[in-house]
């Protein structure tokens, strides 16, 4: 059972929030509140999983409960409900360490999976905050000028030969590894070479790290 306190200053939202929450038998909610305070009153007498709070609230807003559920109940996770869909809020948000935020229009679908994606130690960040902030950066300047003009295809055996290469394998002892001929792992790393124009195994490496080919 995932035991939730509901903060949402408004009463309708707030029952239509627990309507849908507790739709799955797995969810219950324990409390309510308007405000951080009441938040915090209640979370020195209840044990709970999860706060679900409103980032606008009166007396203590979502944010300055994060921080302090954060501080005091640092077990306990904390999931952001929000009308803004501004990436101002969102970094806001997880910069002090939410679990989670959703935009009050998502479904109970979206709703119920997102509390049990956080309950099990995963961040989550509803599906269309996650789309538009994708766009963006396929739209901005900053992300099309990272791109390569011509994107290099590598082979998957060129990408492993790459990693074992920044490694400091040698040819022999990646031969070995990878059950492959000494004359095969040659080839492949002339091969790289060649694709990366680089002039030895050092510019290999460093377009690898540069190009996130290399973990």
């Amino acid at each position: 059972m995932i035991k939730i306190l509901l903060a949402e200053d408004h009463n309708i939202v707030r029952n239509g929030i627990k309507m849908l929450l507790e739709s799955d038998e797995s969810i219950k909610v324990l409390g309510e509140a308007v405000n951080g305070i009441e938040v915090m009153k209640q979370l020195a007498s209840e044990e709970v999983d999860m706060v679900l709070a409103d980032i606008n609230m009166p007396e203590m807003d979502g944010i300055q409960l994060l921080k302090e559920v954060k501080s005091k109940y640092p077990k306990v996770k904390v999931v952001m409900l929000s009308m803004h869909d501004h990436e101002k809020y969102v970094m806001e948000a997880f910069k002090n360490n939410a679990e989670g935020y959703l935009l009050k229009n998502i479904g109970a679908e979206e709703l119920i999976f997102a509390v049990k994606f956080v309950s099990q130690g995963r961040k989550y960040l509803c599906a269309e905050l996650t789309m538009s902030f994708m766009d963006k950066m396929l739209q901005s300047k900053q992300y099309l000028m990272a791109m390569p003009d011509n994107e290099i295809d590598f082979s998957l055996r060129e990408l492993e030969i790459l990693q074992l290469i920044a490694e400091g394998l040698t040819n022999l002892e990646m031969s070995e590894k990878l059950f492959l001929s000494k004359r095969t792992i040659e080839g492949h790393r002339q091969s790289l070479l060649d694709k990366t124009k680089c002039k030895n195994s050092a510019a290999l490496i460093r377009y690898g790290v540069m190009h996130g080919l290399i973990q």
